[in-house]
């Protein structure tokens, strides 16, 4: 993958549950983090008592944070009420010339800050909770 432009990963929900997907706007920053816990099987017999792994074993899990500005009273309510609510919706990240990643996610962070001589700013944190698919560009 070359150099992209980081205004173009784009975050998505499927705001109504139907399967139509809408972009998140204001948001200036966005990051997606994948993890995968390992399971650790060593026992006094394992050679050289280096620590043994079991393949496959761990839960895997994928993490989304943004963070911007209200720009879309729509999406801005949807993701209000969605948190609120505690529903899990479908999302998409998409990245440039990487693929699709998509899935259903809880938001689980919704922070707002505003300083007195500045504009009023959000921080959204999204946690997988299901299978995540990934489709390539």
């Amino acid at each position: 993958m070359v150099a992209q432009k980081g205004k173009d990963l784009l975050l998505k929900i499927d705001a109504t549950g139907s399967g139509g997907f809408t972009t998140v706007a204001g948001l200036r920053s966005r990051q997606i983090a994948f993890n995968a816990e390992s399971v650790d099987v060593t026992d006094a017999e394992s050679s050289g008592r280096w620590r043994e792994l079991l393949a496959g074993a761990g839960v895997k899990r994928a993490g989304v944070s943004g963070a911007g500005i209200f720009k879309d009273a729509s999406t801005d309510a949807t993701i209000r009420q969605v948190f609120f609510d505690g529903t899990i919706r479908d999302w998409q990240v998409i990245v440039p010339d990487f693929g699709t990643i998509s899935g259903p996610f809880q938001v689980t962070a919704l922070e707002y800050a505003g300083e007195h001589d500045g504009e009023l700013t959000y921080d959204i944190a999204l946690e997988s909770a299901g299978a995540i698919a990934f489709a390539a560009a």
